[in-house]
This record gives C-alpha cells, structure tokens and sequence, in this order.
C-alpha cells in the first residue's frame, strides 16, 4: 500500500528512520519541539536520532553524453521539515565531486546532447516551480517556463524533462486545470471517482489538473502546450532524429475507472499523436534506441493494475516504433524490473532487478538473451538506487549499504569500482554500525523465507537484547541490506531489529509475489512470526520476553492484525495503518489497490465478506498488546478513520492505546522532525512497557 518500502521516512538514507538526540527518551511532547530546531550530530560512538539531520544521499544520476561528467542530486535533510535536493557534479577522471553553483536547490538535472549545458527543475524568486536552464559549469541560470504539478493519482511518473537532438528546444510536463466543478467552492460539488488527492497537505480534494506536454524553445524563452485534453500525459522522450517525442497516456472512456497507461507517439511538426501500444495493462518509462527504431520501457502483462502498487513484476520490454510488434526482453529474470538504458551501441540494455533484498545493475541482449549481473560486485551488498550508461561502458551509479546512505560511484563492467563521494564520512567515521546478517528458514507450510536481522551495536553475547520486528509496507516490496537509520538507532541502544520478506514481498520471483493474493493477512502474519521464532532459536541472546512489533502501510496492517493474533510482543508501533479492509478500500485515494489483489471490486463474489474475515478490527476483544498508533493527519491513501476505528475498538475492550497524528503530513512522514518525533516516542514506548514486563516477571 506504499510506494516505499518503510514509510516512515523518505530517504534512502534514512529509510526507516528519523531523529532526536538523547538515549533515555521521554516523548517530544512539547509543543512541536522535535519539529522547530535541527540538533546537531552525535559525537558518541553509535547512531542517535539527531543523525537523521545530518545524513546525506546521492540519486538521480545522469552521465553527460561524453561520458566525462556526472551530475547527480544529492537529498539534505538539516531542516525540520521534509527534506530537500541540490544538484552536484563530478569529473569521472579526477574523481572530483562538489556542488554545482547552477542553483542553491534543484532537481531533475537532464544534460543537452552537447553535453554542453543542464534543464533542471527548480525555484524562481517568486518561489514557483519552474523550468531552469543554466551552462554545464552552473553559469548563466535561466528560468525558461514555470512547472504546475498535479496532485491527481498517477503510476510511477517517469522523465519531466527531455532536451530536442539539436538542443534548441525542451518538451516537459506541466498541468492545466481540468473541466470539474471547483472544489473551493461552496457547496462543494465532486463528481469525480477519483476526488481525493495523492498528495495531501494542504489539499482535501483532487485539485482536478491534467498533466500535458509542452515546448519550450531555449533561445527565445517561448512555450507552447502541444497537448490537451482532459487525461494525463508525461514520462517524456525526444526522438534521436527529433521528430518525434514518445509519452504516456491513459485514453480509456473513463481514465479514474479503467487504469491503463500506453506508449503514444506524437509528431513534433505536425503536433499528431498517435497511439504505439494497444494494451490492456500499464506501460512506464518509455527511452528510444540510439537509431531511432525501437523504444524500451517497463511493462505489465495483466489487465488489471493498479495506480498506486503492483503485485505483478514489471519487466523490461520492447516495441518496435514502425509496427508497434512488442517483445518482453525480461523475460528470463523472473524478478521486478527497473527503468531501462539503452547502450552507447544500442545492443545492449540496463536496468536494475530486485533479489534477495538487494538491488544490482543487469545488462542484457536487446535482441533478447540472458540478462548478466554487471555490479555491484558480487562481494558488495546494497542497493542500486540510480545509475547512467556512458559511451564508453562506464557506468555512474548510487550505491546504499547497510553502513552508508547512497554515495557516488563509477565502474567500468568487469573493472574495478571508485567512490567518488564521501557524503557521510564526517557524521558517520568513529562510529558503530549494527551488523546486518541474513536470515533464511522454512515458515510454517515449508516455504523459503527470508529476513535480515540488525544485531544491537555493541553485541553482548552474554546478556539479552530486546528485539524489535520492523514490517515492510507495499506488500508488494523488499528490505535488506541497505542503510537503515532506524535499524540503527535501536541498534545503538543495544537492541536488534528483524526485517522479514514475508510472502508477498518482491525480489523472489513472480509465485512468491502472488501468494497473498486474495488471502491478506494469512500466511504473511505467520511468515513474520516464523521469523521471530528463527531468530529466537539462532540467537540466544534475544530477549523473548522483551519484543516489540511495528511496521508501515501493510506492515502497519499486519501489526494490527498480529496483535489479534498473538499477545507474544510487549509493545507496538503500526503507522499509517489499516485495521477494516472494507472500509479502507472505499476511503482509500487508490479504489483499484484490493481489486488488483482480490481479482475483483470488493461487491463482487463474496469478496467484501473475505476482507471483513481478515480485518483485525473484528479480533480486537483478542488484543492483550498496548498499541500506539502513528498516522499522518492529511493521509488520503489510508485514511485516518483507519486507526480511529481501531482506537476507539482497543478502548472499549480495555487495551491501553494512544494516538498520535501529524498535521501536514500524508501517507507517511516527511518532515524531519516528525520523523524524528516518531523515534523518540517509539523507543519510549518499547521502554516503559519492556520495563513493565520486566517488573512482571520479577513478581
């Protein structure tokens, strides 16, 4: 149910976490205290909360078309509200990384094919979006157009910007208002099925804009919208020859109904669209070959998709651009997908695959083949967050390890690997980071599982540790390997923390995926649970009387629905939480998301029946556990009737809960010192209540 993987914070860097300084926490009850000063970073051996402000992450990497330069976005987060971007560069041959002077903000830098100046996305003094274009060297920033967005439910969006061959013209995406009533107005009149927003704060409603395609020419400063109508269109590619610009739309009678994104082509000189796929799924991330002929994007097979999360793996595809003939190039991996590159050559294509809880860079035949590993080296676990393909088979990538936020990286295939930052080294040099070790068992039906244990920094072997269980959301996603600022926090307070990729979770093929499907919180609730009893028999040193359970989105889902479940876990934590599956699907932004799972909407087949059998909130008269929720005040994905329900629920049958919710915030948190507020209050939570079992058992 979320487009990340931990919810409760936005960077890789800081993919579970957020922040606060002290070790013996009370909760940042005082008057939004977390959320008006930045503290500054530890100076003990461990990671604290207050770290969270100062870690740093690369992404979004583009190699200039010379392949000699890169310029890459690198996320701050020392401000007390969500965090933000800057553009960087580096020289591939010195090594040498530093801000570029283009603009104090930016995202989305897109290099001209001379290599010879940077399209950004920026802020103009008036501070509006807008479309900046500056020299390669930062000199001579010019805002060319402002950049309107759009708050409307949409698929993973891919490029805004794309510059013409001859680098006199930029088409990018920017929206126009649509034809339904205003929903400022009074009475307030929705006609749409889609009338909630996305994105929340401060909207309440779909603001009802359309994205479409517009020129801009550079020189003059001049821009035409070359697209209307009332549906979406973006994920932009300019042809080779510069004839052509590929995007997507959705064109069905009724777009808000029927979710399905296809490849449309649209003249340039005429202004002509015509329609390139004809499918009955989704299509993302359209890219040309270098000769024009044949375009590569991330596809779908099955008729039903989702607008906010996918069960189905996407796979890399091609189609040709003449005959529209399409062929899944991706189909020996049978594992999720990401954006497709093209080779410098054209023969070849890269993309990223999920397995195992890491995410490597795969290079495969474009005429089709079997796909090879090309880095990280095999030695090396993390997560490939970006990457681009130079001339020359260089290859600039973002890298997350388990003891470092994503930092730059350049390697030629089947050479040897350079850092070229070293964003983190001054907070994080000198101090102990948690071990994080894989973890595989058979659950309770004989089926492989997955999970990665955090061990307590320092381990002492001879004592006992409290262990903390941390969910993913999606379903359909993964933990592993990469940084986890949260994992790490509980780690430097010497407890562990186990992620399990429960059944449903991507990154072990296509079967696994699916063995939720219509039967959420089954065996995924067990999976999670078989984990705990893994741990517990593997490590000794695990406290079995001092365990806590939390997780995001579906994790939070699946917290409620193991406190009803089991009362093993002294304390829990879900945020952004579903507690009535019939509810949350008719309050819910994405109406089609349980479709997608169930294989129909809720009143057909008996469906609505199977989703009030696995709703927690009819066991809550089972619920022994204390249960603090967390929720963001303006969530429209998981609405916060969600926990209010369950709230109330809890306090009729005597269970102590508390509810806390964020104003500003939508499905999960962004502000830094929200992030950092739910920390501090967790760890307060776990303590009293470990405290109080402790007492117990003494008795």
């Amino acid at each position: 149910m979320t487009r990340t993987i931990c919810v409760l914070g936005v960077m890789a860097a800081a993919a579970c976490g957020g922040a606060a300084q002290r070790r013996d926490v009370e909760p940042a009850s005082k008057a939004g205290a977390a959320a008006t000063a930045v503290p500054p970073p530890s100076t003990g051996s461990h990671i604290e909360i207050a770290d969270l402000y100062h870690l740093r992450s690369v992404g979004d990497v583009q190699l200039s078309p010379d392949g000699t330069h890169a310029a890459f976005t690198v996320t701050n987060n020392n401000r007390p509200g969500p965090p933000w971007s800057e553009i960087w560069t580096a020289d591939i041959a010195s090594g040498r990384a530093e801000k570029w002077r283009g603009a104090d903000e930016g995202s989305a830098p897109r290099w001209s094919r001379d290599g010879a100046r940077l399209a950004f996305i920026g802020r103009t003094g008036e501070g509006k979006n807008a479309l900046i274009v500056a020299n390669a060297d930062g000199s001579g920033a010019t805002p060319i157009a402002d950049v309107v967005g759009s708050n409307n439910p949409l698929p993973q969006v891919g490029e805004r910007v794309a510059w013409s061959p001859d680098g006199k013209s930029i088409v990018f995406v920017s929206a126009t208002p649509g034809p339904e009533p205003d929903t400022n107005a009074d009475p307030i009149v929705i006609t749409r099925y889609w009338y909630r927003p996305a994105t929340s704060y401060p909207a309440r409603f779909n603001d009802n804009r359309r994205l479409h395609l517009f020129i801009a020419d550079v020189a003059a400063g001049q821009v035409r919208q070359v697209t209307q109508g009332s549906y979406d269109e973006h994920s932009v590619a300019w042809s080779p020859d510069g004839k052509s610009i590929a995007f997507l739309s959705d064109r069905e009678r009724d777009p808000d109904m029927f979710f399905n994104f296809d490849i449309y082509l649209m003249d340039v000189a005429s202004g002509v669209a015509r329609q390139l796929t004809k499918t009955k799924n989704n299509e993302y991330r359209p890219v040309w070959s270098p000769d024009g002929k044949t375009i590569a994007y991330e596809g779908l097979k099955r008729p039903m998709t989702s607008s906010e999360t996918n069960s189905e793996d996407t796979h890399v595809w091609t189609v040709d651009v003449a005959t529209g003939e399409r062929r899944e190039v991706g189909a020996t991996i049978d594992n999720r997908q990401g954006a497709p590159q093209w080779s410098a050559d054209g023969t070849s294509l890269y993309f990223t695959v999920q397995s195992r809880g890491t995410v490597a860079l795969y290079r495969l035949p474009a005429a089709g083949g079997m796909a090879e590993r090309v880095l990280p080296p095999p030695d090396a676990r993390g997560n490939v967050t970006s990457f681009g393909v130079g001339k020359d088979g260089a290859v600039a990538y973002a890298l997350t390890t388990p003891s470092t936020p994503a930092e730059l990286h350049v390697a030629r295939v089947g050479g040897p690997d350079t850092t070229l930052t070293a964003l983190n080294d001054g907070l994080l040099k000198g101090k102990t980071v948690g071990e994080v070790e894989s973890l595989t068992f058979r659950t309770f039906d004989g089926k492989g599982i997955e999970a990665f244990l955090t061990k307590p920094a320092p381990l002492d072997a001879s004592s006992k540790h409290p262990l903390i269980l941390m969910i993913h959301g999606g379903p359909h996603g993964q933990q592993g390997p990469a940084f986890n600022h949260r994992g790490q926090v509980y780690a430097a307070r010497g407890w562990a923390a186990l992620m399990v990729n429960y059944r449903g979770s991507t990154g072990y093929g296509q079967k696994f995926s699916d063995a939720i499907a219509r039967v959420q919180d089954g065996g995924e609730a067990k999976d999670v649970l078989a984990a705990v009893d893994a741990a517990l028999a593997k490590y000794a040193w695990i406290d079995r009387d001092r365990l806590g359970i939390e997780g995001g989105s579906y994790g939070g889902q699946l917290t409620n629905w193991i406190v009803t479940q089991t009362d093993r876990f002294k304390a829990a934590v879900p945020a952004a939480s579903i507690s009535n599956l019939v509810s949350h699907n008719y309050m819910s932004v994405y109406h089609d998301y349980l479709q997608q799972e169930y294989g129909a909407k809720p009143h057909v087949g008996g469906i609505v029946d199977m989703l009030w059998e696995r709703s927690a909130i009819r066991f809550v008269n089972r619920v022994k556990t204390p249960v603090m929720f967390i929720h963001g005040d303006n969530d429209q994905l998981v609405n916060p009737a969600e926990i209010e329900q369950f709230f109330i629920a809890l306090r009729d049958v005597g269970v102590e809960t508390v509810m806390v919710r964020y104003p500003r915030e939508g499905h999960g948190m962004r502000e830094n010192g929200h992030i950092a507020d739910v920390i501090e209050r967790s760890i307060a939570w776990y303590d009293r209540h470990f405290r109080a079992a402790g007492a117990r058992a003494t008795e």
